[in-house]
């Protein structure tokens, strides 16, 4: 199925594609269709858009997502729960950066605020 010596980086580029097939994204990704459909239900950041008779369509952002994944089952040895944690996890260390931005807004606001009556006197 797959050489888990080979890495991420022996992966041909992704294509300037709004949607890919299950197909293509499995050669893109070097996972068998079945592997896709089980990481789905495995992983809930993990949705590819249906369409007609259930077929799937995958975005850039599912395709680098999936390239993730498979980076931490197949070369760092995670387990699916380990993997699933550590994505859930990156995600929270995003929006905790996201909220530290206002906390960051509101000193500076402040700060510029006294220099600026520094300047006034």
């Amino acid at each position: 199925m797959l050489d888990p010596e080979s890495s991420n980086l022996e992966l041909p580029p992704i294509p300037g594609k709004r949607y890919f097939t299950i197909g293509e994204v499995a050669e893109l990704c070097q996972v068998k269709p079945h592997v896709l459909r089980y990481w789905e239900q495995e992983f809930p950041q993990l949705k590819p858009v249906k369409r007609r008779g259930n077929r799937r369509y995958y975005q850039r952002h599912d395709v680098e997502l999936i390239r993730r994944i498979r980076g931490l089952l197949y070369e760092q040895g995670f387990t699916i729960g380990g993997a699933r944690q550590r994505l859930e996890g990156d995600e929270g260390k995003s929006e905790a950066g996201e909220a530290a931005n206002p906390q960051l807004l509101r000193e500076l606001r402040q700060e510029l605020e006294s220099i600026l009556k520094l300047l006034e006197r």
